[in-house]
């Protein structure tokens, strides 16, 4: 597990709270009520360029000097966020060319948020400038205990095509590959005759008829997107890191698209930030949010499958600060419509991330604001400001936790991880026969262990994993990683070898690191893991039955796409298909490597074979000596000095019962439990053994 730079001493509420939008007067009154709801932090002003810099060059300070001297006299602590996220409307007025552009090279007006582009010199220079003055001025503030970078990179969109970027793109690859020579064998351009000649013929992907893009130019072209993200990041944390108190933190609140956010995470940050929003799963954009993210349909997960990010990001950084938590409907005048939290949901969904990682829970936000895109965006209150439902559930989610301290900074235990690299995950996007396979099958696998109640991390794996990183997990699965490299096989060999169990998925290792296929057998270079080869392949033709493999005396299906198997020697053949013309050929082998195993399947994770698979590796049953659980109740394992602790979340809006077969100590209202036991309608338990 990759090493973070700062961890919250204690478990801690937040709120994000914009005292631009709100007449001064409010201020104090907003500070003593957060206080007496058990809120020790705000975050501020991300969005507030001109109240710093109100026109070029010039620097005023007054308006966050009286708000941060007011909350260090009332004792609240703040994270300030960089505004970069809005240039003012005077920088893209007179320097246009910072704002970025869609596909056809249009710019996009000023407005909205997250306009501008990365690459701009001149906007680089205007960051730095604007990050330095409100470093130098608030670095030593008392008030202050953190800085978040920008808000949300890439959200909204991450493709870029600004004149900038068409000049960034063009450095990066001569830095890369340093002669056309080289790029030109790497992106196979004697394909269809794109060979280039010159630097300048070279533009980033754009339209091209039916969306024939060359795919190796794209996924240079995502890798780019991520090292100008990374950069831009990197030139805030620098300045950052220079002006800042000893023991604040540097941050920013990502997860999103063309990042290498475990990379961005070593190279910039103290620790990672999230904005857990599981309320999407039940707004009308659900669709469109599932297809973004490659969820697939798990709709009878709906709010709890949010852990599965949640569980992403505690790979990238095992003790996180969520940075904005859903604390009321979220919905935009121009989109989305989404459903106001039932009662309990907004303390489950708060749970839910303490329960994931996270030692910091900043809700979004303090109060709804009454104009603006984001007016129907609702906070803890609503425009009346009155007392209600949101705010008692935060005072008693706050209330919980003092109870639970020993919690904080507990280790999440899990058996099982999904292994994912930055490469595969642009690949797949890229890819439609990668894609197809990679996004359902992620989310199947979490859905099955869920179920199962298998604790599930994501392990990212990158040119600097180590073997430690994997040997947490007894059993890895690399559902079907397209692109393999010697230094990734050397990894996963070690991995095997020391006792470890890896499951491969069908169409697996068939390309090299530039996205061309490789002239040898499938799986490629996994091969000597793997001890199988695959004669042939395809997907599921759709005017034939459903395949399936038998497995013993159960019958499994095999959907969407076949690898028919060679087993070498030393390999052992598990299941065979026994439908379709290929029927009698491998579908499931088993190869020892040292002390372990790698365990290639010939198809996509359908349930039957995820059930068959987690008990055939010793994965099921991790719990069934100490309780007895409904598949409605997610378990959450902690561990921290020899302690062992449990969290059990109740996603549904009926009570469900728990059989607990040890005694057991409910950490929140201090008494010994044992037998029967009622969670009520989006309840939490979390126990001691």
């Amino acid at each position: 597990m990759k090493r973070q730079n700062y961890q919250w001493p204690e478990y801690t509420v937040g709120v994000c709270y914009y005292p631009e939008h709100w007449e001064e007067s409010l201020w104090e009154s907003d500070l003593t009520r957060m206080l007496a709801a058990g809120i020790r932090v705000v975050r501020i002003a991300e969005f507030s360029w001109n109240l710093t810099e109100p026109e070029e060059g010039v620097f005023r300070f007054d308006f966050f000097d009286r708000f941060l001297d007011l909350c260090a006299e009332k004792g609240m602590k703040v994270i300030f966020g960089t505004p970069t996220a809005t240039p003012p409307a005077w920088l893209t007025q007179k320097y246009p060319e910072v704002l970025n552009a869609d596909m056809d090279g249009i710019p996009y007006e000023h407005g909205a948020r997250r306009h501008y582009n990365y690459n701009s010199p001149v906007y680089r220079e205007k960051v730095r400038a604007i990050v330095t003055a409100l470093a130098s001025h608030y670095g030593k503030h008392p008030a202050i205990c953190g800085w978040q970078i920008d808000n949300e990179m890439n959200c909204e969109t991450c493709e870029f095509h600004s004149e900038a970027d068409q000049a960034a793109f063009r450095l990066f690859l001569k830095e890369k590959y340093e002669s056309l020579d080289a790029l030109n064998l790497a992106w196979g351009t004697r394909f269809w005759n794109q060979t280039y000649t010159d630097w300048e013929e070279i533009r980033l992907p754009g339209h091209v008829l039916n969306e024939g893009w060359n795919p190796h130019q794209r996924l240079d072209y995502l890798r780019f997107v991520s090292e100008s993200t990374r950069s831009f990041c990197k030139l805030q944390a620098d300045i950052l890191h220079r002006y800042k108190k000893p023991g604040d933190f540097v941050t920013t609140n990502a997860l999103f698209g063309h990042i290498d956010n475990p990379k961005m995470n070593e190279e910039s940050l103290d620790i990672f930030g999230y904005d857990s929003y599981p309320n999407f799963a039940f707004g009308l954009d659900r669709s469109k949010l599932l297809s973004e993210t490659g969820f697939g349909t798990d709709g009878d997960l709906n709010d709890r499958r949010y852990g599965r990010q949640l569980s992403e990001v505690r790979g990238i950084c095992p003790h996180f600060s969520i940075l904005e938590q859903q604390a009321g409907a979220g919905s935009w005048v121009t989109r989305m419509e989404g459903p106001q939290p039932r009662p309990g949901q907004i303390r489950l969904w708060a749970m839910q991330s303490i329960a994931h990682g996270a030692d910091y829970v900043s809700f979004f936000r303090w109060r709804t604001c009454t104009f603006g895109t984001e007016m129907y965006w609702h906070g803890i209150l609503d425009y009346d400001n009155r007392d209600n439902r949101r705010l008692q559930e935060v005072k008693e989610f706050a209330s919980m936790l003092p109870k639970i301290a020993p919690l904080c900074g507990s280790d999440y235990i899990a058996p099982l991880a999904i292994v994912r690299d930055f490469d595969n995950a642009c690949d797949a996007e890229i890819d439609v026969w990668h894609g197809r396979l990679t996004w359902p099958d992620e989310a199947a696998i979490y859905r099955q262990a869920q179920l199962d109640h298998i604790p599930c991390d994501y392990c990212h794996l990158s040119d600097d994993s180590e073997l430690r990183d994997l040997c947490r997990y007894s059993v890895l699965i690399y559902p079907h990683p397209a692109i393999m490299t010697e230094a990734r096989v050397s990894l996963l060999k070690a991995y095997v070898e020391q006792g470890g169990t890896l499951i491969l998925g069908c169409r697996t290792g068939y390309k090299q690191e530039n996205g061309q296929c490789v002239m040898l057998p499938p799986p490629g270079l996994l091969g000597s893991l793997t001890g199988s080869t695959v004669r042939e392949s395809g997907f599921q033709h759709p005017a034939e039955p459903a395949v399936t493999v038998r497995w013993d005396d159960e019958r499994i299906e095999a959907p969407v796409f076949q690898d028919q198997l060679e087993a070498g020697e030393d390999t052992t053949v598990i299941a065979r298909f026994d439908s379709s013309w290929f029927a009698g050929t491998a579908a499931l082998t088993e190869h020892p490597l040292g002390v372990g195993r790698c365990i290639h399947w010939g198809s996509t994770f359908s349930q039957s074979i995820l059930k068959r698979l987690f008990a055939y590796t010793g994965l099921t049953g991790r719990f069934d000596d100490l309780f007895d659980v409904p598949q409605a109740v997610e378990i959450a394992e902690r561990q921290k000095d020899g302690r062992r602790f449990f969290v059990l979340l109740n996603y549904l809006p009926e009570a469900q019962t728990v059989q607990l077969y040890r005694e057991m100590r409910d950490m929140v209202k201090n008494e010994s439990l044992f037998g029967e036991i009622s969670i009520p309608a989006f309840g939490v338990l979390v126990l001691e053994l």
